[in-house]
């Protein structure tokens, strides 16, 4: 499908990611405010439809195993056929019974949103060279994800550190909501101006116009760029002053 954003052409989001590295080497300037760099997990620096369709696999096999007709629908799912919300995703794949489809939701549901599957999300284009690159530079980074801690917080910290994101070590945050039902985007608004107890914040991504948007409100002088993967239907429109791009390639 092709997207609503204007991304920015290639060159031009090379020149982009190189301008942020440039501004994550820490100075003497002003030694208590180091440059810190923001990023969402889900959409963001990682796909998260392998997660998903791991879990259609498995649904898959245990209707197989009811010797179910539906079986073969989950099993053939594949990675373009995915939606944001799985409920998109079931109509795509032809899944219209109301019974079957409150399964698989649930089903779904208790997984995807659980630290045994996270293992399954795979790095976006560049993310993890990217986020080495600033790391190095001298700045902090701050995964600041929607994922709530009592039901994803280890399964993060073991996904980021697997795929070979800066984890554990000085200067790096894993932050997740307190609880899941807190809404992602009032958890953003709320504890996103806490991030300059950290530092000075140089550049955020996210895959939501309307956290891409608060993150602009709170950090007017940083980039911030809007990573064009997946978002939630209907969001609002994006601030033209951020930055579109498709994954995190440098060169």
């Amino acid at each position: 499908m092709a997207s609503a954003f204007k991304r920015l052409p290639l060159a031009e989001q090379q020149a982009l990611m190189s301008r942020i590295v440039a501004r994550c080497k820490a100075t003497d300037s002003n030694p208590q405010k180091p440059p810190v760099v923001v990023f969402d997990l889900d959409g963001t620096l990682m796909d998260n439809r392998p997660r998903t369709l791991a879990i259609l696999q498995e649904l898959a096999h245990e209707l197989k195993e009811e010797a179910h007709s539906a079986a073969g629908v989950f099993a053939a799912a594949q990675a373009e056929h995915l939606a944001y919300l799985l409920g998109d995703t079931l109509q795509k794949l032809g899944v219209d019974h109301p019974e079957l489809a409150a399964r698989a939701e649930a089903f779904w549901k208790t997984r995807f949103f659980s630290d045994a599957y996270l293992k399954h999300d795979v790095a976006v284009h560049g993310s993890v060279e990217f986020a080495r690159a600033c790391y190095e530079a001298g700045a902090s980074l701050v995964y600041f994800t929607g994922r709530d801690l009592p039901l994803m917080g280890i399964g993060s910290f073991q996904s980021l550190r697997d795929l070979g994101y800066p984890i554990g070590v000085v200067g790096t945050e894993l932050v997740c909501k307190p609880d899941a039902k807190i809404p992602d985007e009032l958890f953003k608004r709320t504890e996103g101006p806490k991030l300059n107890r950290v530092g000075r914040v140089v550049a955020a991504f996210d895959n939501e116009p309307a956290n891409c948007n608060a993150f602009l409100e709170m950090n007017p002088d940083a980039e911030i760029v809007f990573v064009d993967t997946q978002h939630l239907p209907g969001a609002p429109p994006l601030d033209p002053r951020v930055h579109i791009v498709s994954d995190f390639r440098m060169r």
